[in-house]
């Protein structure tokens, strides 16, 4: 049974379906696959499918001296700015269509520096990204990439620690 939004009055049309199976995707949204990057594999010689995936970094001296909620709730800014901002990007909006199936890897960094200098190294790279600056204090919380293929931006997380 699909969940569907309570009414406001503020709709000017009925709320669609939380989730949506791909086969009865609104004929406004295309259900073709983006185009992504694969890898074989050696049993079979077939493509695997590269799965689409956000990472959020957050710092640990935050998570560390914050309320658990305001650090959590800084990530979730991230996230979702960054996929507002990248939501006419394929990738994004394949990542979209299966709701329930979102890739998400949640890493840390040790402070305000790193997380500054992840910013610049995937500027230069062209990774699509979010840095969420908590405001007014202005201060860099955490980052946010759009939707990617693991294998076109993993290796610049490699060296970073899970969140834990």
């Amino acid at each position: 049974m699909a969940h569907t939004l309570p009414p406001r009055l503020f709709f000017h049309k009925p709320p669609l379906p939380l989730h949506r199976p791909l086969s009865h995707a609104p004929p406004h949204i295309s259900t073709m696959e983006p185009p992504s990057a694969a890898t074989t594999t050696p049993d079979s010689g077939q493509q695997a499918p590269d799965p689409l995936v956000q990472y959020v970094v957050l710092r640990r001296d935050l998570i560390d001296t914050w309320p658990l909620g305001s650090v959590v709730t800084q990530g979730c800014h991230a996230s979702v700015a960054a996929i507002w901002a990248h939501k006419d990007d394929p990738h994004t909006h394949q990542y979209c269509l299966n709701i329930d199936s979102m890739h998400k890897v949640t890493l840390e960094v040790k402070g305000e520096a790193q997380i500054l200098t992840l910013t610049e190294k995937l500027k230069e790279n062209s990774i699509d990204h979010k840095l969420w600056i908590e405001q007014p204090e202005n201060i860099p919380t955490c980052l946010a990439t759009k939707p990617y293929p693991k294998s076109i931006v993993s290796s610049y997380f490699r060296r970073l620690k899970l969140c834990k």
